[in-house]
């Protein structure tokens, strides 16, 4: 099979949730199949190629376009035009889009995608003018119909689609992400591993004891019910901690720097930014607690990855964060601080409680493989 695949995801030099998933899945995919041919193609009128993967298998080619993309995406969206399997000229079978973007193609090329969530269907105010003006140009409904198959990474988005765009059930396929494993696995060895550690806890100036929030710094993901919540359990707890904040920052992230700066313990709340993937690992390691009590969520990987690294875990009940957290995560209200509260004093006062959800959370993360996946969407995708 001919497989073209939209690597536009993967030209930011700062890889967030669609990006890793992106890089992820290819990756493993790859190191399975050396028999399909992939094209992967993406369209950018400056010079990513830095930031691009290099897959330099036999079977895999790249296919590069250097139109300014408004142009680009302009004459997608108005004229249909060009089609992207007839731009990498090699009579494509199946194009693959692993997420939304300014996609047309001709009858004859299969079409698959993903979708990893409708935040922007289901709560609009956690996006921002631009945002939601750029989803209402792509059109995700009407990208969902021209699809021959939709892929979703869990059956709380599946439900999402199929209700929200009236699409059949029967051509969305539910497909877990994976996640790595133990950050001691990651780096080779107990030894290296702590050398990591104090290389990040050296470069990010992190204290001792610390709860961590990991993800796209923005209204939906509830960071100002984070900080409020750590506020009023910080008496509590049997140590002085201190919040680390990280990741890039996303819709209304002034605010939420504004209520921190605001906080009686702001000299404890610390955002250190984006981090790089290969420290990920070392810095949920060194957590005593992991929160994420995000509002709305297609998958949710940081909890996940989180459990593969042994920190204990608190997440919302709801989307699809009880359905990947199982019980191996202290769930509470997003909605209620109280219930944040009472999730971070119980974990960090109660040591069979912590050592429980450690437990737990590692058998939890071993059920979430990226060669499982790849192999899924290989059946998928013949």
């Amino acid at each position: 099979m001919n497989i073209g695949i939209d690597i536009r995801p993967l030209m930011s030099p700062i890889r967030t949730g669609v990006g890793e998933y992106a890089y992820e899945l290819l990756n493993a995919v790859f190191e399975l199949d050396k028999e399909n041919k992939y094209f992967l193609f993406y369209n950018s009128y400056s010079d990513v190629s830095k930031n691009i993967p290099k897959w330099d298998q036999e079977n895999v080619h790249y296919t590069v376009t250097r139109w300014p993309n408004k142009v680009f995406n302009g004459f997608i969206r108005i004229a249909g035009v060009p089609k992207l399997d007839k731009i990498i000229k090699n009579n494509i079978d199946v194009f693959f889009s692993p997420n939304l973007n300014f996609t047309s193609l001709s009858k004859k090329t299969k079409f698959v995608i993903t979708i990893h969530d409708l935040p922007f269907e289901i709560f609009p105010e956690f996006s921002s003018l631009r945002q939601r003006l750029w989803h209402k140009i792509i059109n995700p409904k009407k990208q969902c119909q021209l699809a021959d198959i939709i892929l979703t990474p869990s059956e709380n988005t599946k439900r999402d689609v199929a209700d929200i765009y009236k699409i059949n059930p029967d051509k969305i396929k539910v497909l877990y992400h994976g996640v790595k494993g133990h950050p001691e696995l990651v780096s080779g060895s107990p030894e290296m591993l702590k050398q990591v550690q104090h290389d990040t806890k050296q470069k990010y100036n992190l204290p001792d004891k610390f709860i961590l929030f990991l993800g796209t710094v923005e209204s939906r993901k509830n960071v100002t019910g984070l900080i409020e919540a750590f506020e009023k359990s910080f008496s509590s707890l049997p140590v002085p901690y201190s919040l680390i904040i990280a990741g890039a920052t996303g819709h209304d992230f002034k605010k939420i720097k504004q209520c921190a700066g605001a906080s009686p313990l702001k000299d404890r709340i610390k955002f250190i930014g984006y981090v790089e993937p290969a420290e990920k690992p070392a810095l949920y390691s060194m957590a005593d607690l992991f929160v994420y009590p995000s509002f709305y969520e297609g998958f949710g990987f940081p909890v996940i990855e989180a459990m593969a690294c042994g920190t204990p875990v608190i997440t919302s009940n709801r989307s699809s964060l009880p359905e990947v957290a199982n019980d191996a995560a202290y769930l509470i209200n997003s909605n209620d601080t109280a219930s944040i509260v009472r999730g971070i004093v119980k974990i960090l006062t109660d040591q069979r409680v912590k050592e429980n959800f450690k437990t737990q959370g590692i058998k939890q993360a071993q059920k979430f493989s990226w060669n499982q996946t790849a192999r899924q969407w290989l059946e998928i995708i013949k």
